[in-house]
């Protein structure tokens, strides 16, 4: 995975109307950490930050941080939005060995056709989403395939399935289930509206 550059600039100020102009100026408030360094507090262009993990990568791009004439290797380890507009309005960056192994989520997605399933209108279900892996920032995949071709009504396909790539391990139990095959959904009828009916007196009937 190619290293992608970002600039940043330290020396920030802190506090709430500091992190307000930042971001009227199109910079987002930062901090750096991790690997032995003392937290740094810095701001990175919005732009910048978007182009950069806007490849396939996602939050797991692998970033060649430049701050002040020093580099550090880092991941984006959580982005915070504003809760109305869903704009950035915070990053953390964690500088990373290039030698050891880190945790990362990577999403899961289903490759092939369920052919088994689909003639018993049965229902591929889904049950993992993102699988966390431990690699390399290098080793890191974009993805974790599954092929769901085999997969039965009643079956399932277990972390201990996934095949994934060198280098790459889960500690998920391998018992989970990642995808199921799940039997048809009934549809049962409203009892309600039925009893109603069936307890109505006849028209034209007489009472008494």
């Amino acid at each position: 995975m190619a290293e992608i550059t970002l600039r940043a600039t330290a020396g920030r100020g802190i506090g709430s109307s500091e992190s307000r102009r930042l971001r009227r100026e199109g910079q987002i408030p930062a901090v750096v950490y991790g690997h032995g360094m003392e937290a740094v507090a810095v701001a990175v262009s919005g732009r910048e930050l978007r182009a950069a993990l806007s490849t396939d990568a996602g939050l797991n791009a692998v970033l060649s941080l430049q701050v002040e004439g020093n580099q550090y290797l880092a991941l984006t380890r959580e982005i915070q939005r504003h809760p109305v507009r869903g704009t950035v309005v915070h990053v953390d960056f964690q500088v990373v060995d290039p030698d050891e192994a880190v945790a990362a989520e990577v999403p899961v997605v289903l490759v092939g056709e369920a052919l088994a399933v689909a003639h018993g209108d049965g229902v591929v279900d889904q049950q993992l989403f993102t699988l966390t892996v431990h690699a390399t920032p290098s080793q890191i995949p974009t993805s974790v395939e599954v092929d769901v071709s085999e997969l039965t009504i009643g079956g399932s396909i277990r972390v201990a399935d996934v095949v994934l790539p060198r280098g790459v391990v889960t500690d998920l139990d391998p018992e989970a289930a990642v995808v199921h095959g799940a039997p048809p959904r009934v549809q049962v009828r409203d009892e309600g509206e039925g009893g109603a009916e069936a307890g109505a007196a006849p028209a034209g009937s007489a009472e008494g």
